[in-house]
Order: structure tokens, then C-alpha cells, then sequence
């Protein structure tokens, strides 16, 4: 039984599994919230099941690229409860937990003799997106990157096949990224139940993460803007 926290980017989301079943979920998306909500989603999921953390295998944390600040919540809150509990710690990257709930939510057909490539996409400000290539089957194609979009992202890619392209920093790009082969999906929506299938595979394999020393994938330095006054 694995306890699933996502909070990388504005969706906090907690997810329990046991095996490759999803047994609840508790998710907020209206926000960045995860300070307040977090831990009361955990609550609920563990109360709703009548267990204690300590009977949990393991708990599996969204490791980055994203929000800094909802990273950082969200990895504290796992590696205290690990820490308390004794219990091994899992680190699911962000954009394959994102490429997996892609296929599970939408049909992404074959056309033609080349595979489509999936390419999540988180919101970095301005024209700039954290991102990835995956095939159909969540393995990783290109390398997470911070890339600054321009009109001839991806079109090496795009030549040969068709992308999907989806996420919350996905809608900004779609007037810049113009090629028949790009498609844009508006109505994806993550989730800490698309974690279960990565998080099951590193907990068979036992590719835990040091609770002591684990630091989420920031990909770039935390830079302090101004304080909103509002």
C-alpha cells in the first residue's frame, strides 16, 4: 500500500493505492493551496481506510520539474512521514507520472509508421516550459529540460511524427509551435493516481530515495520576486 503526494505544480493531490489499485484520492486545483491542504488530504485518505501511516509500504513523492514551493511542501511532508514511520521513500518524476495519465486519459492512435511522442509541458513563466519526450509507454525519449519556446521547438521531432502536447504550460504555446503534426490537448488534468504505476515499478525494484538527503528536481535556482502587495 502506497501513499501518492503530488504538489508540483497549482494541483495538490494525494492518492492511496494498494498494488495497482487506486483506492481514493483527494485533489484540489483551484490553487496553490498545498500549505493548508496537504496534510488534511492525507488525513482523510488514511482515516478514510482506517490505517495508520505506519502500515503504509511506502510513500511516493512527485519529484519535479515545477513549482518550487509546492515541491518543496510536498517532499518535506513525505520524507516526516517516512522518517517517522520508518518507511522507504519513492521519487516519481513529474512529467512520466504526467505522459502516463496522458494515455490513461485520452486515445492516442498511431498514425502512419512512426509512434506518436507525448511532451508534458510545466508552466516555467513567460514563453519557458519544463519539459520532456516520452514514448506511448512512459520511457523517456528526450531529457528534462527548461526550454524557452520559439518557433522551432520540437520541428526535428515534428518531421517525423506526431506530438502531443499537454499540461499547464501546454495553452501558451500552441499560437508558437505550428506544425500538422503538433497537437495540443486543453482538457488534460494530472493527478497523484497517475504516480501508481511508476511508484509500483520502483518499489518492486527497491529504487528508494535517501529520506535524510533527497532534494526534489528544481531543474532551475529558486529566484525571489517581489512581494505582492494585494
Amino acid at each position: 500500500m502506497i501513499l501518492h503526494i503530488e504538489t508540483s505544480t497549482e494541483l495538490c493531490s494525494v492518492a492511496l493505492s494498494n498494488e495497482t489499485d487506486c483506492l481514493a484520492v483527494r485533489e484540489n486545483i483551484e490553487g496553490r493551496n498545498h500549505a493548508a491542504l496537504l496534510t488534511l488530504f492525507i488525513e482523510e485518505l488514511l482515516f478514510l481506510h482506517d490505517i495508520s501511516v505506519k502500515q503504509l509500504d511506502a510513500i511516493a513523492v512527485s519529484s519535479g520539474p515545477g513549482s518550487y514551493t509546492g515541491l518543496r511542501i510536498g517532499v518535506s511532508a513525505a520524507k516526516g512521514l517516512c522518517y517517522g514511520a520508518n518507511i522507504p521513500l519513492i521519487a516519481v518524476p513529474t512529467l512520466q507520472a504526467m505522459s502516463i495519465g496522458f494515455v490513461q486519459q485520452f486515445d492516442v492512435p498511431v498514425r502512419g509508421q512512426a509512434p506518436p511522442l507525448l511532451c508534458p509541458m510545466i508552466d516555467a513563466r513567460r514563453m519557458e516550459v519544463y519539459t520532456a519526450l516520452f514514448d506511448k509507454e512512459g520511457q523517456q525519449i528526450e531529457k528534462t529540460t527548461a526550454e524557452i519556446i520559439t518557433e522551432q521547438s520540437f520541428f526535428s521531432w515534428l518531421d517525423k511524427r506526431q506530438i502531443y502536447f499537454f499540461g499547464n504550460g501546454a495553452t501558451k504555446c500552441r499560437s508558437i509551435i505550428k506544425h500538422p503534426n503538433a497537437i495540443f490537448s486543453e482538457y488534460f488534468t494530472h493527478s497523484a493516481r497517475y504516480m501508481i504505476k511508476p511508484a509500483l515499478q520502483a518499489y518492486n525494484e527497491k529504487q528508494f530515495v535517501d529520506v535524510a538527503y533527497f532534494e526534489p528536481f528544481y531543474l532551475k535556482d529558486f529566484i525571489a520576486g517581489p512581494k505582492n502587495s494585494r
